[in-house]
């Protein structure tokens, strides 16, 4: 299936690993114009080379920015002042008692989920609408709709990113640009699987049994039992960033593995 993505310019924020690597890998493997994004120029490079290795033919290349930042925001605009995919993927997280999160936590939590993408989408949203054409995805998480209790200001800065991306798609009522977002649930990202390596660690216990143990007590509605491949997550990135999916808008899209019951 020709998802039409040939030479479109996509830029995906936090990809030099986890979910953003693979959705870069993905889009290049559909001959899209990738840009790579990371808060520094190692590792940047690194992730850049490593998607040419993997696909000869990529049309790659990166921008070394910390998009927590207004500062950094503006870099990615300058080196790329125009895009026709937005993807909004950089973000943070870390368990913590609801009494221990300090103020600064807070605001360094919503300054990366959510400010990056209101910056970098209030700076690329004009141009795809004179152009009648362009795709904005958000990142979000099914902790977005299920709080976690160990991570309560994760999970709000996740629900605030579906309302922005919502009323994104309200402003673009009409034209061919849409904005969704996608919601994946635990996933084997770089950080996660750190983190799953540590508890197992602490615990004394193999990854595998702490995996167990995990979807037995913090994920227990979990259909899957198991954690997502980044790549299952990148899929429905691409798939919604693509032509043929014109008549999805404002939409929040699960890749949850069945973690969220509810069917609306």
């Amino acid at each position: 299936m020709d998802l039409g993505l040939a030479s479109m310019r996509i830029l995906i924020t936090g990809s030099t690993a986890g979910i953003g690597f693979a959705a870069a890998r993905q889009f290049a493997l559909e001959r899209a114009r990738v840009i790579v994004n990371g808060r520094t120029q190692d590792r940047v490079d690194a992730a850049v080379s490593r998607l040419r290795a993997e696909v000869p033919q990529a049309e790659v290349s990166g921008i070394a920015a910390d998009v927590s930042t207004a500062a950094g925001c503006d870099e990615i605009v300058r080196q790329a002042p125009d895009v026709d995919v937005l993807v909004n993927n950089a973000g943070v997280f870390a368990p913590r008692a609801f009494e221990d999160i300090s103020d600064g936590e807070w605001l360094a939590f919503f300054e990366t989920n959510v400010m990056s993408g209101v910056r970098l989408a209030r700076a690329y949203m004009r141009g795809m609408i004179e152009r009648n054409w362009g795709r904005i995805v958000f990142v979000s998480s099914e902790s977005g709709l299920q709080i976690p209790v160990e991570m309560i200001h994760y999970g709000t800065t996740k629900t605030a990113q579906l309302a922005v991306a919502r009323g994104l798609a309200e402003r673009t009522r009409g034209t061919g640009v849409t904005v969704n977002s996608v919601l994946p649930g635990p996933t084997a990202s770089e950080g996660v699987s750190a983190f799953v390596r540590d508890l197992a660690a602490q615990q004394e216990l193999t990854i595998a049994e702490m995996e167990a143990s995990f979807f037995e007590t913090a994920r227990p509605t979990s259909l899957l039992g198991r954690f997502l491949s980044p790549d299952e997550v990148a899929s429905m990135i691409v798939y919604v960033s693509s032509k043929a999916a014109s008549g999805t808008t404002g939409a929040s899209l699960r890749v949850d593995g069945g973690v969220i019951r509810t069917i609306a």
